[in-house]
């Protein structure tokens, strides 16, 4: 496997973003994550989307968890949803490699309580530190930082249309529309222990309206001179800088959609 992620272009030292769907393939995410870690080595760092799209009132996890409930249940619901905790909160939906980055020792994670990001290795905590709330992905946050500082994205076995870099192309292009968030978010109670329980509180912030719905078709347009393809075990993988996919993805966008 080491081998294969050298071919593709992973290397020393590198910030490299890694999107993977596992299912299917063969692939242990304990292994993965010490194969990447091994191939970017001691000063290189490990980063993955470990979001929480099932902490807010609008999102699809949350709307599918409570279709059909009237209203006295929906209260009821939405009273028991717990509060998200960097430390405990689990990403469902991101994939196994998320969950074992996230859970890895020494991993670090960003505060946003909707799209957190996690980190291993010599810049992980740097990387999730300062994470804004009203930027989910914009230029203050993990994937702001890592733009900015020449990462790499690489995705094993995912399409485009989940490719999270495309997002800080909507922070970028001219007046992107804006919309109302809310979230569960947690409060340190006085005297409060690491591990205890805790209460929550909800969130209402302003941030850019995230919209993947076209990223398959920017994906497409990607031009593929700037694409570096191969396997990892027996999946397809690719691997490309995310500040040409957000440059790209900023074109298309100011001139697509409208």
């Amino acid at each position: 496997m080491a081998v294969q992620l050298r071919l593709l272009g992973v290397r020393p030292r590198q910030r490299l973003l890694v999107h993977a769907a596992l299912g299917g393939t063969g692939l242990h995410p304990g292994t993965l994550r010490e194969a990447l870690s091994g191939v970017l080595g001691p000063h290189g760092t490990l980063v993955v989307p470990a979001f929480t799209p099932e902490n807010s009132l609008t999102s699809s996890a949350h709307l599918e968890r409570t279709a059909g409930l009237d209203s006295e249940a929906l209260a009821a619901f939405r009273a028991r949803m717990p509060a998200f905790d960097p430390e405990r909160t689990p990403s469902q939906g991101m994939g196994a490699l998320a969950e074992a980055v996230r859970t890895a020792p020494g991993a670090a994670r960003s505060g946003h309580p909707q799209t957190s990001f996690a980190a291993l290795g010599a810049d992980a905590r740097r990387i999730c530190a300062e994470h804004r709330l009203e930027c989910h992905l914009g230029e203050d946050s993990p994937l702001g930082k890592l733009c900015w500082e020449g990462g790499q994205v690489l995705m094993i076995n995912v399409g485009f249309a989940s490719c999270t870099a495309f997002h800080l192309a909507e922070y970028r292009i001219p007046k992107p529309p804006l919309r109302m968030y809310d979230c569960v978010v947690k409060v340190n109670l006085p005297g409060e222990r690491r591990g205890t329980a805790h209460e929550g509180e909800w969130t209402r912030y302003e941030d850019v309206a995230l919209d993947d719905s076209d990223f398959a078709e920017i994906g497409r347009a990607f031009p593929d001179s700037l694409l570096r393809r191969g396997k990892v075990g027996g999946a397809p993988a690719v691997l490309f800088s995310i500040t040409d996919a957000v440059d790209h993805a900023q074109a298309w966008m100011t001139e697509n959609r409208r």
